[in-house]
């Protein structure tokens, strides 16, 4: 269950880029798993369902996130994992829980992110996997039939 304190009434991007460069700062400053071309930052954080959805960016990676809100979040304890349903499909959340920012689930799309040459391409990366998130996928479309096999069909034959 969520607790009071950790529901975001509103967009909780400043706090979560605060509480992120933090840890930056004081945890993994001077790793060598750090891309020293990215820095913390917080991309397209909105409502959904009642509560927040976004990406991060981080140094060593970039993972999407849910903040309780007003909507059905609840705290897994830290490690533990959630499925969360989107229109593009079903992903699987770790539980978490930091200082400043209270319970929140993550899911990893990289890690570690060396492979980034900037913070530009990071962050278009995040901002295509929050509109795929929430996108559900194209519906397939059974192939064009030619016109003899629309013929078979439309009278019931088969040969």
């Amino acid at each position: 269950m969520t607790e009071a304190g950790d529901a975001h009434d509103t967009d909780p991007t400043m706090r979560v880029e605060a509480v992120f460069r933090r840890i930056h700062a004081e945890r993994m400053a001077g790793l060598p798993i750090c891309n020293p071309a990215l820095r913390v930052a917080a991309i397209d954080f909105r409502r959904w369902q009642g509560d927040w959805v976004g990406a991060l960016v981080l140094p060593w990676a970039i993972n999407l996130l849910i903040v309780p809100g007003s909507g059905a979040f609840r705290a897994v304890s830290v490690g533990q994992g959630q499925t969360w349903v989107f229109p593009s499909g079903a992903y699987d959340f770790m539980g978490s829980r930091e200082a400043g920012l209270g319970a929140y689930q993550s899911c990893s799309l990289f890690s570690p992110v060396s492979e980034f040459a900037s913070q530009a391409d990071a962050e278009a990366v995040a901002q295509a996997a929050m509109a795929g998130l929430l996108s559900a996928p194209p519906e397939a479309r059974p192939a064009p039939l030619d016109r003899r096999a629309f013929l078979r069909t439309a009278l019931g034959r088969h040969a």
